[in-house]
């Protein structure tokens, strides 16, 4: 048995080093470490310098956590940049995004005519760029219906989406207005907003593009 670590490690513990800390000084496992000193004693002065070695130990791996995801997603960022530095828009290509996206966003009922829902902005707003590029549209029939929650303020809130689609608000609705128990507020949510476009040859056109696509890839 090692009877001098195990008495090492009793006398570091006193004086408040972590098992981590012991494990490193004395080089034995952590579980040895814990299984010697689980047993001590701890002054009030020990505590506070386990405490404050763990929270400033917890403090330096979030931080260290924070600069590899921001690695991360900055090499993530320079893949997307290159990946799209070979996108080239055009009628076709554009159509076909836009029916994907209306594939996993938008409704599948064909007589309801083009009806995408989503909380989103940036994909609101990519969406009908697409959608109005693919097609040669009348701006006169898209009709908005925005979800809101009772804590929203109903006059801000449809002028932010008349901005995002580019409609203007006497295309709207009356918006839904969702009761919140007043225990949960997500902050910076804008609400959800349902686009409708009534004509069912573009949807059958969408459905269709998006399942020829999808049956290629097989």
């Amino acid at each position: 048995m090692k009877i001098k670590e195990q008495t090492k490690a009793r006398q570091l513990r006193q004086k408040g080093y972590s098992l981590n800390e012991i494990s490193r000084v004395l080089r034995v496992s952590k579980s040895s470490t814990s299984l010697w000193v689980r047993n001590i004693w701890l002054s009030s002065k020990a505590k506070k310098k386990i405490i404050a070695r763990f929270t400033a130990g917890q403090l330096a791996s979030q931080e260290t956590k924070r600069r590899q995801t921001k690695e991360k997603e900055r090499e993530a960022q320079n893949l997307a940049i290159t990946t799209l530095s070979y996108y080239s828009s055009n009628l076709h290509i554009n159509k076909i995004i836009c029916a994907m996206i209306n594939h996993c966003e938008g409704s599948k009922i064909i007589k309801d005519g083009i009806r995408f829902s989503n909380s989103d902005p940036l994909l609101i707003a990519t969406f009908l760029k697409l959608f109005r590029s693919s097609f040669n549209l009348n701006e006169k029939k898209f009709r908005i219906c925005v979800h809101l929650h009772d804590y929203h303020d109903k006059d801000t809130q449809l002028k932010f989406w008349s901005k995002i689609a580019n409609i203007p608000l006497y295309q709207f609705i009356k918006p839904y207005m969702k009761k919140n128990s007043g225990r949960y507020k997500k902050e910076g949510y804008q609400g959800c907003v349902s686009i409708r476009y009534a004509d069912s040859r573009i949807a059958r056109e969408f459905k269709a593009i998006a399942l020829e696509f999808m049956n290629r890839g097989l």
